[in-house]
């Protein structure tokens, strides 16, 4: 069924954007469940790279390459189409592969604005200098997002949160890999 798609290697900055939930309508659309509240990556990026569902029936094995014909936004979920996913049948055999997408495709952030992807394994340290660990993920309260960091202290992996405002955060600098906060260790 998904024999006429491009086999392919992930991209060395792969990012992985989303899923693909299950067929929509009888054209070979398909409907994707994005990993962003804004979907920018899926609709600028007319290559995707896919790999199978880790876990449930595999109807492909290894990478294959997804010439995106058209990406939207459709009611509250994104749905797109591709070259030589012609039919439900081929959109159905799609159903739980991890989208990719090379992290150079993705639009440009407006100034002071970043990627999450972008903002992991950063080290974080304070006005005074004082390094308070290193981004592992990030989580979104609704309110504000959150640094989530790992440090070490006393030989164990300890967890801190700083909400990412612009009243805590001084400056991020991702060429640098450096983020400085207004923030103290025993906060």
């Amino acid at each position: 069924m998904l024999n006429q798609l491009e086999a392919a290697e992930l991209p060395a900055d792969a990012v992985e954007v989303g899923r693909i939930a299950d067929a929509w309508g009888i054209k070979g659309w398909f409907k994707v469940l994005s990993h962003s509240a804004d979907p920018q990556a899926l609709f600028s990026s007319k290559r995707w790279f896919i790999l199978p569902s880790e876990k449930g029936a595999k109807t492909f094995s290894g990478v294959l390459k997804l010439a995106i014909k058209e990406a939207k936004t459709h009611s509250d979920t994104v749905v797109a189409t591709a070259q030589d996913i012609d039919d439900r049948t081929a959109a159905e055999a799609l159903r739980g592969a991890r989208i990719f997408v090379s992290r150079a495709s993705f639009p440009t952030a407006d100034k002071d604005e970043y990627y999450w992807v972008d903002l992991i394994g950063l080290d974080v340290v304070n006005r005074e200098g004082v390094a308070l660990g290193q981004v592992r993920e990030l989580l979104s309260t609704g309110a504000q997002t959150v640094l989530v960091m790992e440090f070490e202290q006393d030989g164990k992996t300890q967890e801190r949160m700083i909400p990412f405002v612009a009243v805590y955060v001084d400056d991020v600098d991702v060429q640098q890999r450096l983020i400085k906060v207004d923030w103290q260790p025993d906060y």
